[in-house]
């Protein structure tokens, strides 16, 4: 993803015809704080207010060292924060161990239910919700 727009369309399956169902839901969201458009704290705090996506482990990843950054971070509901390394092969150390934790090791919650529709989703014309 480019910005914090284009994670959360993907997050939300804006470029589908439909909501995205559980099963398509990452299992994993690795934010940046200082994701263009719309920062990494506010795609966090729209994924924690949504029930689809409330449960998707999300991982904030920054050159930050701003302890109130960490700090809302995990009042937001974040469940690991992570200082990125500066150099390249560190960085690519980190993801490795990232993924290997979260995706194989964690035992994830269950995923959120299907919510049932009272009526077929369309999308809107005039945009994403959360411009």
């Amino acid at each position: 993803m480019q910005d914090g727009h284009e994670a959360l369309g993907y997050l939300f399956g804006v470029h589908l015809d439909r909501p995205r169902t559980p099963e398509e839901i990452p299992a994993l969201a690795l934010l940046d704080l200082n994701l263009p458009r719309i920062d990494g704290l506010t795609v966090l705090r729209r994924m924690r207010g949504d029930p689809r996506t409330r449960r998707v482990p999300a991982v904030i990843l920054t050159t930050s060292l701003e302890e109130g950054d960490m700090v809302q971070g995990y009042d937001l509901g974040a469940n690991s924060y992570v200082r990125k390394p500066v150099w390249l092969e560190q960085f690519a150390q980190v993801i490795e161990e990232l993924g290997m934790y979260w995706l194989m090791l964690n035992e994830p919650p269950p995923r959120a239910p299907r919510q049932r529709c009272a009526a077929p989703a369309t999308r809107s014309t005039r945009g994403p919700r959360w411009r």
